[in-house]
């Protein structure tokens, strides 16, 4: 059993990397710059420490009696530049207070590209971070990956939406780039595993599947898993520039995150040598069954597991606020406001909605929809509910379905009216002191192919008109 620190804890790999540590009986420690975020994990004994890679004096005591710590930080944040000097900000930081602590090991994850040529800013930057962990004198072991195949990766996110949505593609040269893409669920184990490898610390282990793919295989091979005719066509002038802002409105991936990565593609990113292979048990899967792994998860549409929101702090009385975001491929439109009244008396008002009660706010909206619905061969808003006041999963709502009900806490609906996509709406509340209550309303949108993905920024106005009244509401009836 060991004392370890993870970073990163709220990010793609180690929020799945601290619950197969728990499973191995490690104790663990997450350093996270907001500890709310993590708010809502069933992480069971993990000591949640606040502290930033970027402000030294909070590290000390995340990594006080450590043995191990993982650093699995970046960044490249969307918006912002400069994300090359806040890497060495940070590694210096983390190494200095792992070295000051006495941890014994550290471990990273970079990524994949051959020193010996000239790589993008963003993978200098990764192995400039590997480097720079080494100067501590503490031991690194460093596994470098290219493309991670699995529900929420970035990468994976471009191929799965960009080959969804578009039936042509218009593609540039680096198509032709060779890659040697690794599922998640190996990612993860080498990096579980090496814990119990003694030999790895101090080395460089480059990690990769067995299939050596240039990007166009990669998004053929993701088409027919998916039983999808796709046409590529590619041109010689697409700069990464050009190829980001496609991107932006294609897939939930922001212009100034997809760019640097779009850059990277540019070079041959595969394994120069197999040691990890040598070290570790892992035996990667092939990227087709990693493709297939990665859309099971998604197909099975269980939100808890999938999204988790981070909740920020209002006044009484404040506006609800909002926020539009895209994550695991969905698009959220999230409304949070704290309010007056118990949180029982917030539940029974939110999960009374719908049938004869109407819904609260523009139910002329909701009706007018509904009537859409039944033209073209939906339910509408005719099938009401069972009972007025009590909930059960599998109820018609409506032209929604309840998918689940945590009595006193949440209920989520699925959409069954007609939609270029797949819809849910959830709504939450959380006790807070003082007989007040923390209410969030989240609707979730998964476009299919770009129909969906147009008739949701088509409709948004409306939609923020009519979500942002429906929360208002719910907070005046449980304040009235």
């Amino acid at each position: 059993m060991l004392r370890v620190l993870v970073t990163g804890a709220t990010g793609y790999i180690g929020g799945r990397l601290v619950p197969r540590l728990l499973e191995r009986g490690h104790l663990v420690r997450c350093l996270a710059r907001q500890p709310e975020n993590l708010r809502g994990r069933a992480w069971n004994g993990v000591d949640i420490v606040q502290g930033d890679v970027l402000q030294f004096d909070s590290l000390r005591a995340a990594m006080r009696d450590i043995d191990v710590a993982y650093y699995l930080v970046h960044s490249m944040r969307a918006g912002e530049q400069g994300f090359e000097e806040r890497d060495r900000l940070a590694a210096r930081n983390f190494a200095r207070a792992a070295r000051e602590a006495g941890v014994k090991r550290l471990i990273y994850l970079g990524g994949l590209g051959s020193d010996e040529r000239e790589l993008s800013p963003h993978l200098q930057s990764r192995h400039e971070v590997g480097n720079l962990l080494r100067e501590s004198g503490i031991p690194v072991t460093e596994f470098r990956a290219a493309i991670i195949v699995g529900s929420g990766s970035i990468s994976f996110e471009m191929i799965r939406y960009l080959t969804e949505r578009l039936p042509i593609m218009i593609c540039p040269r680096w198509v032709q780039s060779l890659c040697q893409p690794i599922a998640v669920r190996d990612v993860l184990a080498y990096l579980v595993e090496t814990l119990d490898r003694p030999e790895s610390a101090g080395r460089i282990f480059e990690i990769g599947g067995p299939d050596v793919l240039p990007y166009r295989d990669m998004m053929l091979g993701y088409a027919k898993v998916r039983g999808l005719k796709r046409r590529l066509i590619q041109v010689p002038v697409l700069t990464p520039r050009l190829s980001s802002y496609w991107v932006d409105f294609v897939t939930p991936i922001p212009a100034s995150i997809s760019r640097p990565l779009i850059e990277g593609l540019k070079e041959d990113v595969v394994c120069h040598e197999d040691s990890a292979l040598q070290v570790f048990s892992v035996r990667p899967i092939g990227y087709e069954e990693a493709v297939r792994l990665a859309l099971g998860r998604i197909n099975e549409g269980d939100i808890e597991t999938i999204w988790s929101g981070s909740h920020a702090s209002f006044k009484a009385g404040d506006p609800p606020a909002s926020r539009l975001e895209k994550r695991e491929g969905m698009i959220l439109e999230v409304r949070e406001a704290e309010i007056a009244a118990p949180a029982k008396r917030v539940f029974e008002i939110f999960s009374g909605i719908g049938g004869k009660r109407r819904w609260f706010y523009a139910d002329w909206a909701w009706q007018f929809r509904g009537m859409l619905d039944r033209l073209v061969g939906g339910p509408g808003m005719r099938r009401g509910r069972r009972n007025p006041d009590h909930l059960i999963p599998g109820d018609a709502l409506d032209f929604w379905r309840v998918e689940e009900v945590v009595d006193g806490r949440s209920i989520r609906l699925r959409a069954e009216m007609k939609v270029p996509g797949k819809a849910w709406l959830q709504f939450e509340v959380e006790p807070l002191a003082g007989d007040h209550s923390h209410f969030t309303q989240t609707a979730y949108f998964e476009p299919k192919g770009l129909p969906g993905l147009l008739y949701w920024y088509f409709l948004y106005p409306i939609h923020r008109l009519i979500f942002s009244g429906l929360c208002r509401e719910i907070q005046r009836r449980g304040e009235a």
